[in-house]
């Protein structure tokens, strides 16, 4: 199957990358510490802006926003996977009941990632808004303050969220939002 990704200069993207067999990876601290480290290894090399994420057990969600003169999201994601699954656990890379196929990062990462282009401001904040309340919509918290890896926590400390933002409520996106 060819799929198709539309490509916009300084383009801003919501991301969501699941872990193969959605394998609960970053459910372990020293991997999502891994996972942070690739991503600043990359924004180093291959400079993006990452506005907004959340790591949960099987699964990441982040925004991106390119350069201006710049549509290559693909290479960067590439790198990231490539530079966790380098890194990673030992101990998971020999767990029997992962597959090996072609490439490595199969044992690793689901092939594929999911990518949605921001349109709008509006667009924008609801796709931050749900990276937020991402661990509360799991079941892994019961409160967006109560996640640790999260972008959350800097947008409280900017003042653009009160730290006790959804805490008591129930937030439903539309189904245009996100990608699980």
């Amino acid at each position: 199957m060819q799929y198709k990704r539309y490509l916009k200069q300084g383009g801003i993207y919501f991301f969501t990358i699941v872990t193969f067999k959605r394998k609960n990876l970053f459910h372990h601290s020293e991997n999502v510490g891994l996972l942070k480290e690739a991503f600043k290894y990359i924004i180093k090399r291959h400079p993006f802006q990452m506005d907004a994420y959340v790591f949960l057990p099987d699964h990441i969600h982040f925004i991106m926003r390119l350069l201006e003169n710049d549509d290559d999201f693909s290479t960067r994601i590439r790198l990231v996977k490539s530079y966790f699954s380098r890194y990673c656990d030992q101990q998971y890379k020999q767990d029997p009941s992962v597959s090996r196929k072609k490439k490595q990062e199969q044992a690793i990462w689901q092939r594929r990632f999911w990518e949605h282009l921001i349109s709008d401001e509006s667009d924008y904040e609801k796709h931050v808004e749900y990276i937020h309340y991402n661990p509360v919509k799991h079941g892994l918290a019961k409160a967006p303050h109560q996640w640790p890896h999260s972008s959350f926590h800097r947008y409280v400390q900017n003042g653009i969220y009160n730290k006790f933002w959804a805490s008591d409520e129930k937030i439903c996106f539309d189904k245009s939002i996100g990608m699980e």
